[in-house]
């Protein structure tokens, strides 16, 4: 059913879950994985001029961080990509180019604590990806799996 997964992440907490039911669903079905992570062009850009530059080196930094840590995660072999420009047209975009069965994402990412429902990144994918998005909300700490 699934050949190629899409994990989405940004190496915030809240999106491990989605990372673990994302390799999960790969396993079972023998899907390719390719994970990505994208630095916000609108946040680099909103940020003072002169400080623009180190702005993006340093999520370049943390979105290389965040691939790093699902090839740690798992013994599957993993496509990389870090991509700059807006998340949700990014992961669209991967996602169509690379023939994806699905995209696989966290529901709250860096920036969840202030937006509702799914917050914007995975309501944009959700309301304009061509293939199935899944969404995987992070557990509170009382929950259960």
């Amino acid at each position: 059913m699934f050949e190629t997964i899409v994990i989405a992440t940004d190496g915030s907490e809240s999106v491990q879950r989605a990372v673990d039911v994302a390799l999960d669903l790969s396993r079972r079905f023998d899907a390719a994985v390719h994970a990505i992570s994208i630095v916000d062009t609108d946040e680099v850009e909103s940020s003072p001029e002169r400080l623009q530059e180190e702005m993006e080196t340093a999520l370049k930094e943390t979105a290389e961080e965040a691939l790093s840590d699902v090839r740690a995660s798992t013994d599957l072999d993993v496509t990389t990509a870090v991509l700059v420009g807006r998340p949700a047209v990014e992961i669209r975009e991967y996602a169509d180019a690379h023939d994806a069965d699905l995209v696989a994402m966290g529901t709250r990412g860096r920036h969840g604590e202030n937006r509702f429902l799914l917050g914007s990144v995975a309501e944009r994918v959700v309301r304009t990806c061509p293939m199935p998005v899944l969404t995987v909300r992070q557990l509170a700490e009382d929950e259960t799996a």
